[in-house]
């Protein structure tokens, strides 16, 4: 009796103590999931951090200068009261925000030990960034309608691209983009990060996610996939057809004057447009085992298109250059 007795103890603890196992278990994979992530950045030389940082600061003083001038501009000018430059200030707006995502967490983690990001930070940057990015896809598509409306139909440009269709454009930008960072966002952090919880990267992007990732990965890379044709199929299309009618506008005016006044209208998008896709492509087409490659592909349309895009219509623009020195000239009066 006393060794039944002692043998159903034994086993009552056995089991006791596989119960507790599994419950430390549980609790340590729902703690994977939640915990906080870390920012690895650029492998480069401890020395080389305080030259990255000016680098990023100088870029984002650029892009905070250049954007909200931009705006500024465009709100206080009654001539740059059109559809074009409506597109125009929300694309500063845009460019604002998703850069203010990345740059002043990237510039902390320079300085930072631990290089920490929070799950909820991370899930909230992740969000923020496709949001912005997608947004700023279909605004560039918008723009280019706009320029073929203004080239191919200018009788009939200002019926056509009334207020309220430039304002349905811009929601439209806004909705879509809003639709498909929620289910970005959804599809990479219901992943179990059971793996390092070290994002070889300078924010949360999400192929750098995917690589911390122990579930399967097949059916959301392939709805991710599906996602993005959906997403920028629709925008180049738009783009391409836009610029063939364009084009074809601009060959059958006889005069070299009027061909040149014609392009210069459209030159400034089309270097937008050419600067953010052709960095998107090269990130999303950048081997997945160079990751310092991408990094640096991820830098040009996170921080250095946002840069340039103000510089490209204040240089290219007659009406911009035009504006600006009004308002140059009215601050120094008042001075």
């Amino acid at each position: 009796p006393n060794i039944s007795k002692s043998r159903s103890v034994f086993i009552y603890f056995a089991y006791a103590s596989h119960q507790v196992s599994s419950m430390g278990d549980r609790e340590t994979s729902n703690h994977s999931e939640t915990t906080d992530f870390i920012l690895i950045g650029f492998r480069v030389r401890y020395e080389l951090h305080l030259l990255l940082f000016l680098i990023f600061l100088l870029v984002y003083v650029m892009i905070l200068l250049g954007n909200v001038g931009m705006m500024a501009i465009i709100m206080t000018d009654p001539r740059l009261n059109t559809p074009m430059y409506f597109f125009l200030g929300n694309l500063s707006f845009v460019d604002l925000f998703y850069s203010s995502v990345i740059a002043p967490k990237a510039m902390s983690n320079f300085w930072s030990e631990s290089k920490s990001i929070s799950f909820a930070g991370c899930v909230a940057q992740f969000f923020l960034f496709a949001l912005f990015l997608v947004t700023e896809g279909f605004l560039l598509a918008a723009m280019a309608y706009d320029r073929f409306i203004a080239i191919c139909n200018p009788l009939l440009y200002s019926v056509q691209m009334s207020a309220r269709l430039c304002t349905q454009l811009v929601a439209g930008s806004y909705f879509f983009g809003c639709v498909s960072s929620v289910l970005l966002t959804s599809m990479t952090f219901t992943l179990s990060f059971c793996a390092s919880r070290a994002i070889d990267h300078f924010y949360c992007d999400i192929r750098p996610l995917q690589r911390l990732s122990c579930s399967d990965l097949f059916v959301q890379r392939m709805v991710s996939f599906i996602l993005s044709i959906i997403i920028m199929l629709p925008t180049i299309i738009v783009i391409i057809v836009s610029y063939m009618y364009i084009v074809s506008t601009v060959l059958k005016i006889r005069s070299t004057e009027g061909r040149k006044k014609a392009f210069s209208t459209c030159s400034s998008h089309l270097g937008v447009v050419s600067v953010l896709y052709g960095a998107v492509f090269f990130m999303y087409l950048t081997p997945d085992r160079i990751p310092e490659l991408s990094k640096v592909a991820s830098l040009c349309y996170s921080l250095v298109t946002p840069m340039l895009n103000p510089l490209i219509y204040s240089l290219r623009n007659k009406d911009v250059k035009e504006a600006l020195k009004k308002l140059l000239e009215k601050k120094n009066a008042i001075l």
